[in-house]
């Protein structure tokens, strides 16, 4: 597992790196063509995250629930994002997967609830959450390029 938890770290530096770069301002704009932003899809990850390994372990979240009510799937973007937001969500993807790391490596995931995603994938192991949570934050890192994309070529006709 450790190549899992290497690769869920990668992902995340990814979309802290994005959080980095843009402004608010691009962060929480939608892009012609999308139906949420940058944003959302960066807390997206990691309310998901929570929600596969704690959720269906029946383990409490590690981070306030605000975040899973806030940006689990189904939700609609928010809008009035403030900078201190956007520091704790760039603190929470980096603690979020060490956490993550240790509560596996501490036997904290024994019983699971099996699960089937939207995608059509069944979870039956906190494992198949992991390698599952990596394809999905990987798919939501390449919504983010191409909204940055999207973006930046809207910027263009401004």
């Amino acid at each position: 597992m450790n190549y899992h938890f290497i690769a869920h770290r990668q992902v995340r530096q990814n979309l802290c790196d994005v959080l980095d770069s843009l402004s608010l301002d691009e962060l929480t704009t939608i892009p012609d063509g999308f139906n949420n932003n940058i944003y959302w899809n960066i807390a997206h990850c990691m309310a998901t995250q929570q929600l596969l390994a704690y959720y269906l372990s029946d383990n409490s979240f590690r981070i306030d629930v605000y975040w899973i009510n806030q940006y689990k799937k189904g939700t609609l973007p928010k809008l009035d994002v403030d900078a201190s937001e956007i520091e704790t969500l760039r603190f929470l993807l980096k603690e979020t997967s060490k956490v993550l790391e240790k509560d596996y490596y501490d036997g904290l995931f024994e019983d699971y609830k099996p699960y089937v995603t939207s995608f059509g994938l069944e979870l039956k192991s906190i494992q198949d959450a992991i390698v599952f949570n990596n394809m999905h934050e990987s798919l939501h890192y390449g919504y983010v390029l191409a909204q940055k994309r999207a973006l930046a070529g809207q910027k263009k006709l401004w």
